[in-house]
């Protein structure tokens, strides 16, 4: 199988394992309480962004893209900027019940739109292999909720202190931040269309 990856899909793999290790940063955060755990998560979905930048480049530099880097490119995008936001937010603090709802409506809002453009790209291509633009927002635009929770982070606003504080609705926790996390699904799994540059 490895035989059969063109240069860009290595990129689309480095974009995964980002992902992926911010997913274990978060994880130490949690067990160590270390601040700099989460940094470390926010910067490596931000190193994961750059890979998911590069891929696309370096394929249409090299003129070879395939199915497989479809989606293989989507699996890595899942990762690193639906599930790895998700877990930072809720080690940041955003770990009550109605939280978590929100929190998995954005994995699944990531995971559907990604679908979408899967199967719509050669129909929003015109026939061109360029999709000319998004249907819904991209989800690497996730990269916003965690940079915001990076400054979060490094002024010490997650936990007890998250910005907003906490409603109790019917006995459950929801923290107001984690709604813009509803947001953002809410955009992504949208008609809205984005020109793609």
């Amino acid at each position: 199988m490895i035989r059969e990856f063109h240069l860009a899909d290595w990129f689309t793999l480095a974009n995964a394992v980002c992902g992926t290790g911010a997913l274990f940063s978060m994880l130490s955060y949690i067990q160590s309480g270390e601040v700099i755990h989460v940094l470390y998560a926010c910067a490596l979905v931000l190193a994961a962004l750059i890979f998911d930048v590069l891929d696309g480049r370096v394929a249409r530099w090299r003129q070879k893209s395939s199915s497989l880097g479809r989606e293989l490119d989507s699996l890595a995008d899942v990762i690193s900027f639906g599930v790895a936001p998700a877990i930072i937010a809720y080690g940041c603090g955003m770990q009550g019940f109605f939280d978590r709802i929100v929190l998995a409506f954005f994995v699944a809002c990531g995971v559907s739109r990604l679908a979408r453009f899967n199967v719509t790209a050669e129909t929003l291509s015109d026939g061109s292999g360029k999709v000319k633009y998004f249907e819904g927002t991209p989800i690497p635009t996730s990269i916003l909720l965690v940079a915001l929770l990076a400054v979060a982070a490094s002024t010490g606003a997650i936990g007890q202190q998250l910005w907003f504080g906490e409603w109790r609705i019917a006995g459950f926790v929801l923290h107001p931040l984690v709604l813009l996390f509803a947001l953002s699904g809410s955009l992504m799994i949208s008609r809205i269309k984005i020109p793609k540059f």
